[in-house]
């Protein structure tokens, strides 16, 4: 039996990760939950709706993933998960749960693996090239500074 997926972050987050991962992923509905966290809400609020959304998943094994360290959402995912068969990651980008998603069916401590991974790789500077066959600009050009971009 593969591994259920619980988010849980500040709203409108978790719900707005779950719609990019059943977009690329349409049948994963069943196995991604999404908790979000309103500005003004009570933890035990929040505790009690996320304990009702973690009983309603049909696994044995949940992954948690929160947004912030040390923020409401995942204070309380690590009060969720005390005691029960699940693993607690924080940090949650999109990268990170499609990572998630693919590997679901892996071991638990194996997809906490994938998914630091895949959050940690997802995140890049990325390089912008040069245009390229762009002609030159005249010399008597006013500018002293020739960067071809």
């Amino acid at each position: 039996m593969s591994t259920s997926i619980l988010l849980i972050a500040h709203a409108p987050l978790a719900h707005a990760l779950r719609e990019c991962a059943l977009h690329v992923f349409a049948d994963c509905g069943d196995a991604v939950a999404a908790l979000d966290v309103p500005p003004h809400e009570p933890p035990e609020q929040t505790l009690a709706n996320a304990r009702a959304l973690l009983a309603g998943l049909a696994t044995e094994t949940t992954l948690v993933l929160t947004d912030v360290f040390g923020a409401t959402p995942c204070n309380v995912a690590q009060r969720l998960v005390d005691g029960v068969n699940s693993r607690l990651v924080t940090g949650v980008n999109l990268p990170m749960l499609l990572r998630a998603v693919s590997y679901r069916a892996e071991t638990l401590d194996s997809l906490v693996s994938r998914a630091v991974v895949g959050g940690t790789q997802g995140v890049m500077q990325v390089a912008i090239a040069a245009p390229q066959n762009q002609t030159r600009r005249p010399i008597h050009d006013q500018d002293p500074y020739d960067h071809q971009q």
